[in-house]
């Protein structure tokens, strides 16, 4: 064989791999993208409350009900203008969900978020939601995703990220988006999720919560 011939083959070689790699690469980034759009800079990993929670297969973490943290004071605009503290808000079960109108997650759950929370509302039930929008540059693209998928309850205008950062490194913090956090009727951190939730998990994550005593 020529050398000139051996040097194309091992280019062809070299090409094919290089496409092959390429590939997997964004197989990888596409699924990724279906769960989560974004987390902090440890990854996703928390250790929470000394270690006291447990993680199910799922992907829920839970915390039993004598050792949880206190969830921090979370206040500031709504995307629809107002104003909300989440401090107003114990007595009740509160879900506090992590979006933004550009993230492919977030709008996946969106229509369960809106169901489940209309259904609670209309049954009487202890338990308000709360949004926490994030990375959206203007409340005009937030307001829009809201009136898409029904959401009717408040959500917190966060473009920085700044309220993600009250909850403390350790603790089960919503360092990824989405993020859904469940907090007891006494403010603290009950459960959490790192990722989008469908229906039926969202029931699961509120519904042990809502029949504590």
């Amino acid at each position: 064989m020529s050398l000139s011939r051996a040097l194309v083959r091992r280019s062809s070689r070299r090409s094919t791999s290089g496409r092959a790699a390429l590939l997997t690469a964004v197989t990888v980034a596409g699924v990724m993208t279906l769960t989560s759009c974004g987390g902090s800079d440890d990854g996703g990993k928390s250790t929470g409350s000394g270690g006291n929670y447990v993680t199910g297969p799922s992907g829920i973490s839970r915390v039993a009900q004598g050792k949880r943290d206190e969830a921090p004071k979370l206040d500031g605009e709504t995307v629809d203008g107002g104003t909300l503290d989440t401090t107003t808000l114990k007595g009740k079960v509160v879900v506090l969900n992590v979006w933004g109108s550009w993230c492919p997650p977030c709008r996946a759950e969106a229509p369960g978020f809106a169901k489940v929370s209309k259904e609670l509302a209309d049954a009487g039930k202890d338990v308000a939601f709360v949004g926490m929008n994030t990375r959206d540059t203007s409340k005009q693209s937030a307001a829009s995703f809201e009136q898409d998928f029904g959401i009717t309850y408040p959500s917190l205008f966060d473009p920085v990220g700044k309220l993600m950062l009250r909850f403390p490194k350790g603790t089960l913090n919503p360092n990824a988006i989405p993020s859904t956090i469940i907090l007891d009727k006494e403010g603290r951190v009950a459960a959490r999720t790192l990722s989008a939730v469908s229906e039926e998990e969202l029931r699961s994550m509120i519904d042990p919560i809502l029949a504590e005593r």
